[in-house]
């Protein structure tokens, strides 16, 4: 039987508590010569599997016959998805994308303007390999159940600002018509470090988080325990976790107001958190894996969009999205 002030009692010396846990904790140094090999290895895994999934999503896609009125289009679906993905990870603008293509149009053939370029986010069946080439990667990692962990984090959609500048100045991690961001929210297998779900917003970081949640539902991926930060430390959100996912245990760190009433689910995290204090630090600092994988994104990535569309904006994260997980895909 735990109570209210034991509870209470435990936060109020939280920020000790977890400095000693990591005084006690070994950090292990990186090997940067292992770094980077490891490092190169991945990136030409990468770029291998980025041609070969490509092929294999749209080959899931169903198409049917129809009058199609317009133009005729200058790229095949196989060539836009491979011009959006690339330009994710080369950073380029539509203008810029378009000025390299005409640069090796005598090597690949493509002669196109930076409209082309914009156009190709528009088109929902891009849209829609990106989506199939997930689906074959959590099938072929086999991830049906996993040990997760999520964090949200920001891009910025003016070139003028930078997110780690701004993102201070903002309260309760909303938006404003000044501050233009979007907003995202990810989840993490830990084993796997492959992305599971994530969602987008202009409003705010929560509503992303319920966009990823979706997501994951979608994809049919049940959790058995999962790690969030403080600003998701609520009552009712452990009680969502459980009742979509019977048998999930939550590791998060509960605020200073927090009371035993509640949900059985909140009250068993509440008599872990208690009982096996530094045993749950250690679960809960897994968290910093999802820290860990916004920083290589947006390392590898930039951090932002130069796009204006709100539906053009999201596809292009789902560009980032895809390329972490072809990065992540062998390990």
């Amino acid at each position: 039987m735990i109570t209210t002030k034991q509870v209470r009692k435990k936060i109020k010396i939280l920020d000790d508590l977890i400095t000693e846990y990591k005084s006690n904790s070994i950090e292990k140094k990186r090997n940067w010569r292992t770094y980077e090999e490891k490092l190169f290895f991945r990136t030409k895994k990468a770029i291998l599997f980025f041609d070969d999934y490509i092929k294999n999503a749209i080959n899931l896609l169903k198409t049917t016959k129809g009058n199609k009125l317009g133009r005729p289009e200058k790229l095949m679906l196989e060539q836009k998805v491979r011009i959006l993905l690339v330009q994710r990870l080369i950073q380029k603008s539509n203008r810029e994308m378009s000025f390299m293509l005409l640069l090796f149009s005598s090597l690949n053939n493509i002669n196109i303007s930076y409209k082309t370029v914009e156009r190709i986010y528009d088109d929902q069946r891009v849209f829609l390999v990106l989506h199939n080439i997930h689906e074959l990667i959590i099938s072929e990692k086999n991830i049906k159940k996993s040990n997760a962990c999520g964090d949200g984090t920001g891009y910025v959609l003016s070139i003028k600002e930078h997110y780690a500048s701004i993102s201070k100045k903002l309260k309760n991690k909303k938006s404003t018509k000044k501050q233009k961001i979007l907003f995202s929210f990810t989840l993490m297998d830990i084993r796997s470090r492959i992305y599971l779900a994530f969602g987008t917003s202009y409003k705010s970081e929560k509503a992303a988080y319920n966009k990823s949640k979706e997501m994951l539902k979608k994809h049919n991926i049940s959790l058995e325990s999962i790690r969030l930060d403080r600003y998701y430390s609520g009552q009712k959100i452990v009680k969502e976790f459980y009742e979509e996912n019977k048998n999930v245990t939550c590791y998060l760190i509960p605020k200073k107001n927090a009371t035993i009433k509640g949900s059985q689910a909140w009250k068993k995290m509440l008599k872990n958190f208690l009982n096996n204090t530094f045993q749950y630090f250690t679960e809960y600092f897994k968290r910093n894996q999802s820290e860990s994988g916004f920083s290589e994104d947006k390392k590898r990535f930039g951090w932002k969009i130069p796009q204006k569309l709100k539906h053009r904006i999201n596809t292009s994260y789902f560009g980032i999205f895809t390329w972490h997980n072809l990065f992540w895909i062998d390990g």
